[in-house]
């Protein structure tokens, strides 16, 4: 991979700035016009979490890669997406990165929890080495749904952000089975009834004022990740209004997907092209400095970022969407009923309110190791994690 060798410097003066368009540009939910909002729309990039290649980080399992250069590009898209997501429930959807100001603790405490080193929660340690209990060997590159099934199962360690995870298979989202997870935790009568739980060990060792009152909520804030397959090799053209429209939606995480040979996290589209954050470049893996903080302008992208044509996106991509309150969750349902009404659009994925009885249960995860490399198709995304049915017109 030729971007893989370039400097973060190199880069910044790589990519044209935004076309001067009357088309609305939209990035994970908020709509800005080029004409009057560009600093806002490249300050919204920029305040995104952005994570590449590194080197010279500490060996995986102990004597493993140094590096993920040329491997672990879904991976660290599987970590945007999922930064994203913890940007929003600890900080907000408005919350910025201003360059040289000082950020709260929260924020560090989000970015801490991706760090290149084994005791991070979502590192890039812990996501190939949970994958390894799932068939694939580190250094072996993931699909959108691998990646998607690693980040739920290490979600669950992450009690400081105390997360549901719901992977929607087989196309379908079920309302029933989204309410029932994001309510698990809380199997007594009233809120106040509930036993006090030791703030040390609910929130690994993270102060949080909200505590208290996230223990009393009845919501577990969601994260919903659905992993489809639009087309065979090339997407059908059929989906592309309803992929726009998830960007649109206040709950967007975007989408991780690419094209062949390399993964990229979407962030949003302007006319007929998507708007990206790519992982391609080699960073050296940071350490804390001498007082103890964490030097973090590596992790936001500080050009402008890369577009490419919708029609160039490959099938196999992975949908996520945030839903911080009930509320949120039953207006996402609503805006999806909508899509189904538009004119030209053609549903991604289904919404019902039960699992029809002939589904299999979405909690078994179905990743199973390669069978042959021999037969290994040259496009980046693994045919074998991709396990859904293939929606056609």
């Amino acid at each position: 991979l030729f971007l893989a060798t370039l400097t973060y410097d190199t880069l910044r003066f790589e990519y044209e700035d935004f076309p001067e368009t009357k088309e609305p540009v939209w990035i994970l939910g908020q709509k800005y016009s080029v004409f009057t909002e560009k600093e806002e729309i490249l300050l919204d990039v920029t305040s995104r979490l952005w994570f590449t290649y590194r080197k010279n980080f500490p060996a995986i399992g102990g004597t493993g890669p140094t590096s993920d250069t040329g491997w672990g590009c879904m991976l660290r898209c599987g970590q945007m997406i999922f930064a994203q997501a913890l940007v929003c429930r600890h900080l907000g959807r408005d919350w910025r990165w201003i360059k040289g100001k000082r950020q709260e603790d929260n924020y560090f405490n989000v970015l801490n929890a991706f760090i290149d080193k084994k005791d991070s929660y979502y590192s890039i340690h812990q996501i190939a080495q949970m994958g390894v209990g799932e068939g694939k060997s580190i250094g072996q590159w993931y699909g959108p749904n691998t990646v998607a099934q690693v980040l739920k199962k290490l979600a669950t360690f992450d009690t400081w952000s105390s997360l549901a995870v719901h992977i929607a298979m087989d196309n379908t989202v079920v309302m029933e089975e989204i309410r029932r997870l994001c309510q698990s935790n809380f199997p007594c009568a009233g809120a106040a009834a509930c036993p006090a739980v030791e703030s040390d060990v609910l929130y690994n060792g993270y102060p949080e004022d909200a505590g208290v009152r996230d223990r009393l909520s009845l919501w577990k804030p969601l994260v919903l990740l659905i992993p489809l397959r639009l087309g065979l090799t090339e997407i059908n053209e059929a989906y592309i209004e309803t992929l726009k429209h998830c960007f649109m939606m206040p709950q967007s995480l975007g989408v991780i997907g690419g094209k062949p040979n390399s993964a990229h996290y979407f962030i949003g589209y302007v006319g007929e092209e998507l708007i990206y954050l790519d992982p391609h470049t080699t960073q050296p893996a940071v350490e804390p400095n001498d007082s103890g903080c964490l030097p973090d302008e590596s992790f936001h992208c500080q050009h402008p970022p890369c577009r490419m044509s919708i029609a160039e996106l490959d099938p196999s991509i992975a949908v996520g969407f945030f839903c911080n309150t009930e509320e949120d969750f039953n207006d996402w349902c609503q805006q999806i009923k909508k899509l189904s009404l538009v004119r030209g659009a053609l549903p991604m994925f289904e919404l019902v309110e039960r699992q029809p009885s002939h589904f299999s249960n979405p909690d078994v995860l179905n990743l199973t190791p390669d069978s042959s490399d021999a037969d290994r198709l040259e496009r980046f995304f693994d045919s074998e994690d991709e396990d859904f049915e293939i929606l056609s017109l």
